[in-house]
């Protein structure tokens, strides 16, 4: 059941197939676990509020619409239930509209190490780099490069349009293009 489509994983779940439900868990759960980090910084929140996800899943996959690409609605849905659960245990974050809640990622230097793709950006200089991104520009390039959604997904997941997430990425590729170029000048 290995390199099944997503259709086929996500009908076989709502059927009631626990294989499916194990492979879909054994996918998504660690990805999923580290954007939920990005966003809580708590991994003991971080890893109740996956577990009551993946719960919630199975015991409710019945009701569960079709869908051809499973990442982009448990991606966006994880996230709604993340950001709901901490507003409920804390009264310090204020999310009023949960639909406008910009995520801050942060990267560690264990993921710009593992997904570094250009050797022009050395470990401590790619994250000093992403850290000085602004919020939305460090979580779409966090979505698009670290977790590998599509574009298509990552609007599903920020809940915004396809080419709100396009420019983003563009503002932040660009941005990070002109940090090495000044880095490299200031280095030469």
């Amino acid at each position: 059941m290995k390199n099944l489509s997503d259709h086929f994983i996500w009908k076989s779940l709502k059927e009631g197939d626990l294989k499916a439900f194990s492979i879909l868990f054994k996918t998504y759960y660690p990805i999923l676990y580290n954007y939920g980090l990005k966003i809580s910084k708590n991994p003991s929140l971080t890893e109740d509020t996956l577990q009551d996800f993946f719960l919630y899943i199975y015991e409710h996959k019945e009701n569960l619409s079709d869908l051809e690409t499973i990442a982009p609605y448990l991606f966006s849905s994880y996230r709604r239930r993340l950001l709901k659960t901490m507003k409920k245990k804390s009264k310090t974050i204020a999310i009023d509209d949960m639909e406008k809640t910009i995520v801050d990622v942060n990267f560690s230097p264990e993921e710009v190490i593992t997904h570094q793709e250009n050797e022009t950006f050395r470990n401590e200089n790619i994250l000093n780099l992403l850290k000085n991104l602004p919020k939305r520009q460090r979580e779409a390039i966090y979505l698009k490069y670290y977790s590998g959604l599509k574009t298509n997904d990552i609007a599903i997941v920020m809940e915004v349009n396809y080419q709100s997430v396009v420019n983003t990425i563009h503002k932040a590729l660009k941005n990070l293009r002109e940090e090495v170029a000044i880095h490299q000048l200031f280095n030469s």
